[in-house]
Order: C-alpha cells, then structure tokens, then sequence
C-alpha cells in the first residue's frame, strides 16, 4: 500500500517523556503550490498521529488540535519531536514540531480532555448532511491542482457547490506511514487541511490569487470514526490581503467538529 512517509528512526525517552521520530516524505506527500515542498495534508495528518499516540491516557480523548505553519516543508527528510509541555490531572497540552534542514516549519499543539459521562445534557447545533454515497459528483475542480498529495485522493462533490461555499467527501487509499496502519483519528486529520480548497472562490481557469493557510486550527465535539471526511467549507477574502476558510467538519456518522484556517492573499506571480 502506497504511503505518505517511511520511517527513518524512531526513539524514546520515557523517563523525560519525550519521542523524535524521523520520516521520508514520499512524493505522495507532494504540495499543490510548489513540487518541491510537503502538502500541509500529510503533514498535519504525521504530526497528528504522533500526538495521539505520545503517552496515551484512557481516561482523556483531544478536543482541539492546533497547527502553526512556520515556513516552507521542503520534500525532504523531516525530524518530528513530540512532548508534554503541560501535564494535568483532568486537562494535558501535547506539543509535536516538524523540523527540516535544521528549521522548525510546523508546530501542533493539542489539548487533552478528561472524559466523562455528559449524557444527560448532549445536544448539538451542526446538522448532519448527505453522505458520500449519496448521489454526489466527482470534485471538478480536482484537475486543476497539482501535487501528488491532492492527485490523490477520491473526491465527492455535492450538490449547490459553488465558488466559496460547497460540501466535498474526500477519502485516500494512502497510509501515513508504510507498514503501519492508521487510526481514524490520524486518517481524517490528513484530510482536514482541504477545508482551504474545496471552495474557493475564484475560477481554475483564472487563478489570479495563490491563498496559502498560515495555520489550521481543528476543535473536535466528538472522536470522529471512519475513512471518509465531509468538509462543508466556506471561504471567504477580505479587501486588504486576507482571508478565511471555515468548515464544519463530518465523519459518516454526522458533524463532529470544525476548523478554521488564516489566509495570506497574493498575487500569483509574488512568490509564496
């Protein structure tokens, strides 16, 4: 099975609780802006299952995960060190950062939260939508970008798709890691990071304005489950340079969180 990445060395201090795992990026991993550096896809997705997998706790699940992006992810051998900056009874902070050719180029952080059982007081305000095999298209716009990453994924578009606002299902037959399988959680956040493109808002064939996310910020209700991500995305530019992409977020079973993503706007001919 084809993989974004192969694990180069992986250790543990278990004493100081902390784990540098070192990775191959695949050109599986290819970005749609430059062939020569990572898609945030992928990325998000590595650091993600580092965090999930860094000292698990039974009694805990994350609520919210977090990625700054500091620079270019040049394809090229990356170094991922995870740790505990903030330990806690009901409440842990989970830092994991990717570093390539010597530069830190991306930094999650996520929150754990104690578990319990709020049954009594569930309700929530996102409403579940059509799913994946509900008579959908194949994403039009898929064609247009480049990049091994986005090449490829399996892509649904659903009706009322329009520019800046659309529902897409997106899925991959690609693994993390070769040889290792992913969980859901790890699996669904590789695709999160689409939320950016599933609907913007300019035509392919007149791609005047490149919109590079700074950052992806997911806030999870619920531990999602499945293979399919359904992004019901909304992007939105501002007049001075700016914008924004908002997606509620679904797994099969029905809304389970939401992201949001900070846009740079620039000419297409102004390198990123």
């Amino acid at each position: 099975m084809s993989a974004f990445y192969e694990l180069v060395d992986k250790k543990v201090d278990t004493e100081k609780q902390l784990v540098q795992s070192i990775y191959q990026p695949t050109l599986h991993a290819q970005g749609a802006w430059n062939a020569n550096e990572q898609h945030m896809g992928p990325v998000s997705g590595l650091l993600a299952a580092e965090i999930e997998q860094f000292f698990p706790r039974d009694d805990m699940r994350l609520g919210r995960i977090s990625f700054d992006i500091f620079g270019k992810m040049h394809l090229d051998q990356c170094t991922v060190q995870t740790r505990l900056i903030r330990p806690g009874r009901t409440i842990e902070l989970v830092e994991s950062q990717m570093e390539i050719r010597g530069q830190v180029c991306v930094v999650a952080r996520a929150w754990r939260l104690l578990t319990q059982d709020s049954s009594a007081i569930e309700g929530q305000e996102d409403q579940p939508v059509p799913g994946p095999h509900a008579g959908g298209m194949v994403w039009t716009e898929q064609e247009g970008w480049r990049g091994g990453y986005i090449q490829g994924l399996s892509a649904v578009q659903m009706p009322g798709h329009r520019p800046g606002k659309g529902l897409v299902w997106l899925n991959t037959d690609k693994v993390l890691v070769a040889g290792q399988p992913d969980s859901d959680f790890a699996h669904l956040m590789s695709l999160v990071d689409m939320a950016n493109g599933v609907a913007h808002r300019q035509c392919d064939a007149e791609l005047l304005w490149a919109f590079p996310n700074l950052d992806l910020q997911i806030h999870m209700l619920r531990q999602p489950s499945g293979r399919w991500l359904g992004l019901e995305a909304v992007q939105q530019y501002s007049s001075d340079g700016i914008g924004l992409s908002s997606a509620v977020l679904h797994d099969e079973h029905g809304p389970f969180g939401r992201s949001e993503q900070i846009l740079t706007l620039r000419p297409m001919a102004q390198p990123l």
